[in-house]
């Protein structure tokens, strides 16, 4: 809680412009709200997302969420556009909730369960979503538009057009009222059932929580990837995965993360502005990798010693 508020505190001081009262009310706390509520409904999400899938490496970014919300978004575009900002939101919200569907229909069809399989797949589906919503974009002269949707950028956050991500963290908020609940769910299928828990309750109400929050976060602010990946994985090492001491501190986590890698991208070619998700997606590949790789490898008990052979008979 420290590093996120002093975090907070010196991102209302990062600007181009001159502090005064006008622009710290009207761009400076409005940005800074919009940071640490976007850093605490991306990484619940990604908690609840990895708890439902049994897998470490997934979140929306990585399992076409996000690529399924840009394509509701486009289709709205071509058929209806000029909606408000809330209708436009659950339209998106819906798209994310069908991409998870999606995606989760298609895990239960993979026949190893492999922790570094599932993602895979998620990123192949992920990136046949986003190759259908590209091509339809370029004929329809709206990369543009697509490219606002896809890359999470807080250089437009104002008073006025922000206010709809406390949606976001309200759902986040729900997530950790029920964390028993999806603490119990990430023990397997029927473990939770032998445990007297509505598992289908459980799930639709999980992916209810992250299509609402990729909508809302689509919408607003643009993607940001590898968030709901980083914080929850950090969280586990240090608390395992008993998801009610995990939630707050994954949400100080993700906030602290967002807040930090748009300070970065704010100074790094001041006075211009890299958007947030440039630098959020360094920084998460490069743990990505790091977590694939580090899964990939054969643990030290696996691995036949060098200059020996088993001896046949031989007991211990």
């Amino acid at each position: 809680m420290v590093s996120t508020a002093a975090l907070a505190t010196v991102s209302l001081f990062i600007g181009v412009a001159d502090l005064d009262g006008f622009i710290l009310f009207a761009s400076r706390v409005p940005r800074t709200v919009a940071l640490i509520l976007a850093g605490i409904a991306f990484a619940v999400t990604g908690l609840i997302m990895q708890l439902l899938t049994r897998n470490r490496f997934v979140e929306p970014s990585t399992t076409g969420a996000t690529d399924a919300a840009s394509f509701a978004l486009l289709l709205l575009l071509l058929l209806s556009p000029g909606l408000p900002l809330g209708l436009t939101a659950v339209i998106a919200s819906v798209g994310a909730l069908l991409g998870v569907i999606g995606f989760l229909a298609l895990v239960r069809r993979i026949p190893s369960r492999s922790s570094v399989l599932v993602p895979i797949v998620g990123i192949l589906y992920a990136g046949v979503i986003g190759a259908v919503t590209t091509f339809i974009a370029y004929r329809a002269d709206m990369l543009q538009e697509l490219l606002s949707w896809g890359i999470g950028d807080f250089s437009g956050i104002i008073r006025g057009r922000y206010e709809m991500l406390w949606v976001a963290a309200a759902a986040a908020l729900i997530a950790w009222i029920a964390a028993d609940r999806f603490t119990v769910a990430g023990l397997g299928e029927d473990t939770a059932r032998g445990l007297g828990l509505n598992t289908r309750g459980v799930m639709a109400l999980g992916v209810g929580i992250i299509g609402i929050v990729t909508g809302v976060m689509v919408v607003v602010t643009g993607a940001i990837p590898f968030l709901g990946l980083i914080a929850p994985n950090i969280v586990s090492r240090w608390v395992g995965d008993n998801m009610r001491r995990s939630v707050p501190i994954v949400a100080l986590l993700g906030a602290s993360l967002v807040l930090l890698c748009d300070i970065v991208g704010r100074l790094v070619r001041f006075p211009f502005e890299l958007p947030i998700s440039i630098v959020m997606g360094v920084l998460g590949g490069i743990v990505f990798l790091w977590m694939l790789l580090g899964t990939a490898q054969p643990s030290d008990a696996a691995r036949p010693a060098r200059g020996r052979r088993p001896v046949a008979g031989s007991v211990r």
